[in-house]
């Protein structure tokens, strides 16, 4: 499933590069991947050789440079290269001037305006001050909540699936166990606190931890190294960075949009994984290309619960057990049947399992049912199951139950289902449960 989300967010994500990548002037495009390639394939004729000429430099660069093996990362002489191309091609041919951060970008202080970034450290603010698509203060309201909180809800549960995934791909490179219920409860204090200084929601991403991971980090310390480079290059840098060609972010952004689709392990979960998981990751990279995150996760998720309710139905089962798996049950009578309880107990199994001791031999008076591989009980397994004690007493068959979990014995009770003589009996072991079947019989 979470392979399906972040192959087609790699897809989307590349897709939105184009346009940069070979400097198109597009009409305003829709919010639907197929709107958005007929807007690039509308602006082809709009082709800038300047910026994809500093596009195809960077992208160039980024993909040659890890031969070298050296331990500075691809981006930074990429990135470099790609500016003093963008300034060099801007004085050779200064009627074509690549697209930039500064030209692209500008901001406003004490009503003077600026070009690039601010060279201002994250300020408080209150995010619903922030000004939306209209250029207005969002504000907030009951609607606008009611707006964000299914988006808000699949965002925080891919981020906790991606992180823990993440997680897990740093603890095979690394060697180290990581603390699932740690990293989701930071990784969530860290997206509420975000955006009060104009951030927004963010995951672990694979790609990155696994190259800080190559370059030795071993510890959280590595990340807020991290963010303090970030933060000084915004402070030290910013106005460097409105150097920075609109096409070589881009081509940056197909590098990282590559890696994060893992197309290798897509290619081999489509080859080894069973039938139903290919279908659910199929289905969430199609939602997530063609409509959106918001309706994949939901999609998604629902998919593999029900997938999971499947297989877990398909290991729940109730077996009639003979006296040759059981060579110690040999003497009981033929009054005495013993029924062997597989697997978790709910409602996509409850029934199933339960219904063939429903229909016992006529000439059986005690029914044993031997419950030890029972994990789980829900509230659909109790109904039935009161329901297949009423049922025993209509018939005047006793029932024998051994090896239950003390808390499924006490969720038993809880529910009204408690030892009744000559109908409902509970005890530790099969080996119990046949001296107590034997009384009973001749009883």
């Amino acid at each position: 499933m979470t392979t399906g989300f972040t192959a087609g967010i790699a897809v989307v994500i590349a897709s939105l590069q184009i346009k940069d990548l070979l400097g198109l002037e597009t009409e305003a495009a829709g919010a639907h991947f197929f709107d958005r390639l007929q807007a690039i394939v509308a602006a082809l004729p709009s082709f800038h050789v300047v910026d994809a000429g500093v596009g195809a430099l960077t992208l160039a660069l980024m993909l040659w440079w890890p031969r070298l093996k050296l331990r500075v990362p691809a981006h930074l002489p990429a990135l470099l290269a790609g500016a003093l191309f963008a300034v060099l091609l801007g004085w050779l041919l200064p009627e074509h001037q690549a697209a930039t951060i500064g030209s692209r970008f500008s901001y406003s202080i004490d009503g003077i305006l600026h070009h690039g970034i601010p060279a201002l450290p994250p300020l408080p603010v209150w995010p619903w001050e922030l000004p939306g698509a209209d250029g207005h203060a969002v504000g907030l309201s009951f609607a606008m909540i009611h707006a964000l909180l299914g988006p808000a809800l699949a965002i925080a549960m891919l981020g906790a699936i991606e992180s823990l995934l993440c997680a897990v791909v740093a603890d095979g490179l690394a060697g180290i166990k990581h603390n699932p219920n740690a990293e989701l409860v930071g990784q969530g204090l860290g997206n509420i606190i975000a955006p009060f200084f104009g951030g927004f929601a963010a995951t672990a991403a694979i790609a990155r931890t696994a190259t800080n991971v190559r370059a030795g980090a071993r510890s959280p310390i590595a990340a807020a190294v991290h963010a303090l480079v970030v933060l000084l290059a915004v402070i030290g840098f910013a106005g460097l960075l409105a150097y920075v060609p609109m096409a070589s972010l881009a081509a940056l952004l197909l590098i990282v949009a590559w890696n994060m689709s893992e197309v290798k392990h897509v290619i081999n979960t489509l080859k080894i994984a069973p039938a139903s998981d290919v279908a659910v990751l199929l289905v969430c990279f199609f939602l997530t290309v063609v409509f959106d995150m918001v309706v994949a996760v939901g999609v998604g998720v629902v998919l593999a619960a029900l997938l999971f309710m499947r297989r877990m139905a398909e290991l729940t089962g109730t077996e009639l057990v003979t006296p040759r798996e059981h060579p110690h049950l040999a003497d009981l009578p033929p009054q005495v049947a013993v029924y062997d309880i597989n697997g978790p107990l709910f409602f996509g199994a409850a029934e199933k399992a339960l219904d063939n001791l429903r229909e016992v031999s006529p000439e059986v008076r005690v029914v044993i049912i031997d419950m030890t591989d029972v994990s789980m009980m829900d509230m659909t397994a109790l109904v039935a199951f009161d329901t297949l004690v009423k049922n025993m007493r209509k018939k005047k068959v006793a029932l024998v139950i051994c090896g239950l979990l003390p808390r499924l014995a006490t969720k038993l009770a809880n529910a009204g289902i408690a030892p009744e003589e000559d109908v409902l009996h509970v005890c530790d072991s099969l080996t119990q449960a046949r001296v107590m079947a034997l009384d009973l019989a001749k009883g």
